[in-house]
């Protein structure tokens, strides 16, 4: 019988922080083996390294195709890179070595969904300043994955257990981020929520617009972006048939979606959609790159150098990460 469990290509992020300690913890869960076949794109000695100090004895399967591991509970189903000393990437601290080995395990993870050898792709943390030095000068794991896989229209959906957020601009300055609210770009992002919310189960989302202003302008008092980028968009994705809302106040309209009266918010630059998740599901949110060709899901959390190498990283990020991985694979099937 063949095995439906989706491939999903997890890699370890920057190797200096947390990423290859919440990696190691997820895959002592069970429920990640009886859910998916997880296969670590990363490197032998930096798992070794994390190993030794969560004092853990993992049993490593060598994997040289996608679809040729047995992926069995307690193993670590592992692509090797090679591709970095471990003098090059100490812990806890900023190298060039760790950003570069970083950036070629999530480019050798969208190699492989793009070629159709899993279904998803799952990432521990970047660290931008080491990817930086390495000469990968970009802003995040969205950016990085748009121009691999030469996706043009991409936003982040972060996705915790009571809100769904995602955002018309992400790391840009605060006046370039007004600057981008503009119809054309809020339209692409209520469709991507849209599409986002059918991946995920909702059948007929309830999509809420947060205002750029305060309290919305309040018809014109404190902006006219509302009333000129932000309404003609909402009026041409209610002629398409879906149910959005009215620019809703942001100091609200976060609350009102985790009660129960939106599936998804539109947020309109980064702080506006992080400040809620992070304080809401720090530990348990997930970031979401849709728009692209492939899914990738990805810990809502940094690389953490000041606690890399004690132990003390919780996985249940990476978990989250990996059961919305899994959910958009189905719900894309």
């Amino acid at each position: 019988m063949a095995d439906s469990r989706p491939i999903l290509a997890i890699t370890l992020g920057d190797p200096a922080g947390i990423g290859p300690e919440v990696v190691l913890k997820a895959l002592l869960h069970r429920e990640v083996f009886d859910t998916c076949r997880p296969l670590v794109v990363g490197d032998r000695g930096v798992l070794d390294r994390a190993a030794a100090w969560l004092e853990l004895q993992p049993r490593f399967e060598r994997i040289v195709e996608a679809s040729s591991g047995s992926y069995g509970e307690g193993t670590v189903p592992l692509l090797d890179l090679a591709n970095v000393e471990l003098a090059e990437a100490p812990v806890g601290e900023v190298s060039a070595g760790a950003g570069r080995a970083a950036v070629e395990y999530v480019m050798r993870a969208c190699d492989l969904a793009m070629a159709g050898q899993v279904e998803a792709v799952v990432t521990a943390p970047l660290n931008k300043e080491a990817m930086h030095r390495a000469g990968f000068l970009y802003p995040g794991h969205t950016e990085l994955l748009a121009e691999r896989t030469g996706a043009e229209r991409v936003s982040m959906l972060l996705v915790g257990p009571s809100l769904r957020v995602v955002h018309v601009s992400t790391h840009v300055a605060l006046e370039e981020a007004i600057r981008r609210v503009r119809p054309a770009r809020v339209l692409e992002v209520i469709e991507l929520a849209y599409n986002s919310c059918r991946m995920l189960g909702v059948e007929a989302p309830r999509i809420a617009v947060a205002g750029l202003n305060p309290h919305a302008s309040e018809n014109g008092l404190f902006g006219v972006q509302e009333a000129e980028q932000v309404e003609p968009a909402i009026e041409m994705a209610r002629a398409r048939g879906w149910t959005v809302s009215d620019p809703q106040p942001p100091d609200t309209v976060f609350l009102r979606a985790t009660r129960g009266e939106y599936d998804i918010v539109v947020a309109m630059y980064h702080d506006q959609g992080h400040i809620p998740m992070k304080l809401l599901a720090f530990d348990s949110g997930v970031n979401v790159s849709i728009g692209l060709p492939i899914i990738r899901t990805s810990v809502d959390h940094g690389t953490a150098f000041d606690i890399a190498g004690t132990g003390q990283a919780s996985e249940e990020s990476m978990l989250a990460a990996v059961r919305v991985a899994v959910t958009m694979a189905k719900g894309r099937g």
